[in-house]
């Protein structure tokens, strides 16, 4: 099968507007957790998230697609244009069937369902919906509009696995190019979550942290009084290319994407499998298809989204992969981002890809007292980021339905 490698990236995160300034933040160990201002959460358990800073679609879209499109596809479009830009590619000069788009999201358009549904509801008139209204919400729109801005005519659909979308997104675009089905793929997720359902649905699920006294300190992974995530939003997103393409044009190659894999717990709605028998098959299952070993491994990012019992299924499905003989570093930058739900593998995959190329791994924040139930040998990055060669980084996504999915980038050579 063909190689694949990365050769753009884009973000949108609440670390920063753009790549270099999530990386900076993201090294820095800094956290994009405030209180909520898209909407009053008087009435809300939880107040805060870690929402986007300073970003205005109007600098980058104009009015009239602004008025087309819900902020998950804003979000999608910036992040997507920022890694075409980076990439370098020009695709007029390019088959533009031999170029596509596959992208994610959780949950699609929920402000503007949000939006419409107060308005029919309570509004003093003859009821009536945009006209924009359905191709607002559907999660593929994103990808439908970025394969219209440049013209890319291939594969085009979306990804809907909860919070691993963003790496099913990734691994099926990196099989359609070793497969020899497209040369270039633009990949990733968004997700704008920061809505009153959102909030109001996952707080009554008890799934979200309340410490609203201190905002910065409470996405916790691994940290024995974690109590819950903190909502994320942007977007991430990644130029996949097939390596002699990319080897031809001479583009600046960031990583190579090795393998991926995807399993099922089939367990549970919303939990993980408690011993994380579906997220070590899954991890497994990726190894042998970058063909590598768990000790090839230097960086892992976790899901780790901050939830008792999710940390710890996943603590259990590592452990039982890695020894202590091996040289892992594991971190879960969720402490810093909050979790982005459909976009988050998206954001983290170019974690694993700045850790690679910075030789550097970012750490894990507010972990001030490790949940006494993880192994002492499990090396968990925290306070600082670490000077350290990342030669293979994996990064891991699991989602509500007992979806599981996990892709493995290394160092170019």
């Amino acid at each position: 099968m063909k190689r694949v490698v990365i050769t753009g990236l884009g973000a949108l995160t609440p670390l920063g507007n753009d790549v270099a300034t999530f990386g900076k933040n993201l090294f820095e160990g800094k956290s994009g957790a405030g209180p909520i201002t898209r909407f009053d959460p008087t009435l809300f358990k939880t107040k805060f998230a870690c929402e986007l800073k300073g970003f205005n679609a109007a600098d980058f879209l104009d009015k009239a697609d602004i008025r087309k499109t819900d902020p998950f596809t804003q979000y999608a479009l910036v992040a997507a244009d920022q890694a075409v830009k980076d990439s370098g590619l020009d695709f007029s000069k390019m088959d533009p069937f031999a170029t596509g788009v596959i992208w994610g999201s959780g949950n699609g358009g929920m402000q503007t369902f949000e939006e419409q549904v107060k308005e029919y509801a309570t509004g003093n008139f003859v009821p009536r919906f945009s006209p924009y209204f359905c191709p607002k919400i559907i999660v593929n729109i994103a990808a439908g509009l970025i394969s219209m801005k440049y013209g890319l005519m291939g594969i085009n659909y979306a990804t809907v696995s909860a919070c691993a979308t963003s790496n099913t997104a990734i691994m099926d675009a990196f099989n359609y190019i070793r497969w020899g089905k497209a040369k270039v793929m633009i990949t990733g997720g968004s997700e704008a979550p920061v809505t009153e359902a959102s909030i109001g649905g996952f707080s009554s699920m008890k799934a979200l942290s309340t410490r609203n006294d201190d905002a910065a300190a409470a996405s916790r992974p691994f940290d024995v009084n974690r109590d819950g995530f903190v909502m994320g939003e942007g977007a991430g997103a990644l130029v996949l290319e097939e390596y002699e393409h990319a080897k031809q044009r001479g583009a600046t190659i960031y990583a190579e994407l090795a393998g991926a894999a995807m399993t099922a717990d089939a367990y549970h709605m919303t939990a993980t499998h408690p011993e994380g028998l579906g997220a070590y098959m899954a991890m497994k299952f990726a190894l042998e298809d970058a063909e590598l070993n768990a000790g090839d491994v230097d960086y892992l990012n976790a899901h780790a989204t901050s939830t008792p019992v999710g940390d710890l299924s996943e603590v259990a499905a590592i452990a039982r992969l890695f020894t202590e003989k091996d040289n892992l570093a594991v971190s879960a930058t969720k402490s810093m981002t909050g979790h982005l739900l459909g976009g988050a593998g998206a954001i983290e995959a170019i974690a694993g890809i700045l850790s690679i190329k910075h030789s550097l791994v970012p750490p894990t924040i507010n972990l001030s007292d490790r949940d006494p139930a993880i192994p002492g040998w499990m090396n968990i990055v925290s306070g600082k980021t670490i000077e350290k060669e990342v030669n293979v980084a994996m990064s891991n996504t699991f989602g509500f339905g007992g979806h599981n999915g996990i892709v493995v980038f290394k160092k170019f050579n």
